[in-house]
């Protein structure tokens, strides 16, 4: 299996962005040198990868001569292409329409960009986010720098995929289902899915009768995920949440960890449910409890999370005209996304039901953290699947059967609201990274880094420069 990466001796040589922020303090690189070697090896890799949507690169090299300021000045980023990003079309991972350069910054896009991060553009998502692998028929497919035979992940496909490559050291991704935590397992990342409003969000999601998706970033090193969080909170301040801080070692509280491989939409398969009890006696070989407890879901949460997921499809391809005018044409949604809009259409009757017992589900979670400090279950339940297997062109029934052997651990913490993080402890018989996934109670994204960074510093993930 041969790896696809850009690290080298360059001004970005193997560093994560807090590395780099020291190379910048210490001038021991300049912000234009920086810039240049990242261009330069999204240039090298991205045709392998299929990762950008977008490029700004005459835009990244005008900033690198007079950087805003922040804690990440200087630092190059790519931000998901459902992102509002002043004069960036925002293009949703879809063709069925052509945008135009937005004339402002989004909320979340303020924020992040407040924090001293140097866009070089957007990067690619599967169309509206909707299925876990970025596999569009004429935009063509993410693929994992790990091996370019397999799917990147999803949504925040074309992040981590350059992220992993190292043609930056972290990049914005947004969760609604997993879209944070499943590419960060797919290709050996960190990723962190955030409590519901710890940031910044743009109107329309705020809007949503059950907000379940999250901005957050995928990174290669626990202390950049938990740096972006900090100066993210240093720009917008969640007041109702208790503060993330300055995380910056382990934890020394042993901790109470629940631990499951089973879910409401499928188990894990028996490689990956191995693996997890391999994660699980690492932690207790470090001093935690770790006890096997049942899924806190009820049977019902995969058929309601998905008609909850299809109705914002049907939103989409309802009012696809009126939000983009004389250039939309829904003959080139892909059929996932159509397949979608029908379930939604079909159900709308069992649409309240729905939303009260995703609603209730934040009860169930409760009555489990009362128990217990953390949750542990794999991020996904089986390997990462090759590229072609939840191709869009497919059945709409196919694809969502295989969607559900694969996506059934994350979308809990999307409808309970609460954080999530996954970790790269593990790496499958065929090489490829696996994700192991740790929730917390509402606010607790402190607990999750300090036990990450403990995880990170007893068993350090693979490095695909290797």
């Amino acid at each position: 299996m041969t790896h696809v990466h850009a690290f080298g001796d360059d001004a970005l040589a193997d560093l994560d962005a807090v590395g780099l922020v020291a190379a910048l303090h210490a001038r021991q690189v300049s912000v234009r040198d920086v810039v240049d070697a990242a261009i330069a090896r999204v240039e090298k890799v991205n045709p392998q990868l299929n990762a950008v949507a977008y490029a700004a690169y005459d835009r990244a090299r005008a900033e690198a001569k007079n950087p805003r300021g922040g804690f990440f000045a200087g630092v190059p980023t790519f931000i998901k292409d459902n992102v509002d990003v002043q004069d960036m079309p925002t293009q949703q991972g879809s063709d069925a329409f052509e945008a135009r350069a937005e004339v402002r910054d989004g909320d979340l896009a303020r924020m992040f960009l407040a924090t001293g991060l140097i866009p070089l553009g957007k990067s690619q998502l599967s169309e509206w986010g909707f299925i876990p692998s970025a596999e569009h028929p004429r935009l063509g497919s993410v693929r994992t720098p790990w091996n370019l035979g397999y799917t990147a992940g999803g949504s925040s496909s074309g992040s981590a995929a350059l992220v992993a490559a190292g043609a930056v050291p972290l990049a914005h991704a947004v969760d609604g289902g997993g879209s944070i935590r499943i590419p960060a397992a797919v290709n050996g990342l960190v990723g962190l899915k955030p409590t519901r409003d710890r940031l910044a969000q743009d109107k329309q999601l705020r809007e949503m009768p059950i907000r379940i998706i999250s901005d957050g970033v995928v990174t290669r090193s626990v202390r950049d995920t938990a740096a972006f969080f900090r100066e993210a909170e240093k720009v917008y301040r969640a007041l109702h949440l208790p503060p993330v801080g300055d995380i910056t070692r382990p934890g020394r509280r042993r901790l109470r960890i629940a631990m499951h491989t089973a879910s409401a939409g499928a188990d894990a398969t028996p490689e990956v449910a191995d693996l997890t009890a391999k994660t699980a006696a690492l932690l207790e070989e470090l001093g935690h409890h770790v006890e096997a407890v049942d899924s806190p879901a009820n049977d019902s949460l995969k058929d309601d999370f998905t008609l909850y997921w299809s109705l914002l499809a049907m939103f989409v391809v309802t009012t696809g005209r009126a939000q983009h005018g004389r250039t939309w044409d829904a003959t080139k949604l892909d059929n996932f996304t159509h397949g979608l809009a029908r379930h939604a259409r079909r159900n709308l009757h069992r649409l309240p039901g729905a939303i009260f017992r995703l609603k209730r589900s934040v009860r169930q979670s409760e009555a489990l953290f009362a128990s217990y400090d953390v949750i542990l279950t794999p991020t996904l339940a089986r390997e990462t699947p090759p590229v072609g297997w939840l191709d869009p062109t497919q059945d709409y029934d196919t694809i969502m059967d295989r969607v559900a052997q694969w996506v059934s651990f994350t979308p809990w913490q999307n409808v309970t609201g609460e954080p999530a993080i996954s970790l790269p402890l593990a790496t499958t018989d065929a090489g490829l990274p696996q994700g192991m996934m740790f929730g917390a109670a509402t606010g607790r994204e402190a607990t999750l880094l300090e036990l990450a960074y403990e995880l990170e510093e007893a068993r350090p993930w693979a490095r695909i420069q290797d």
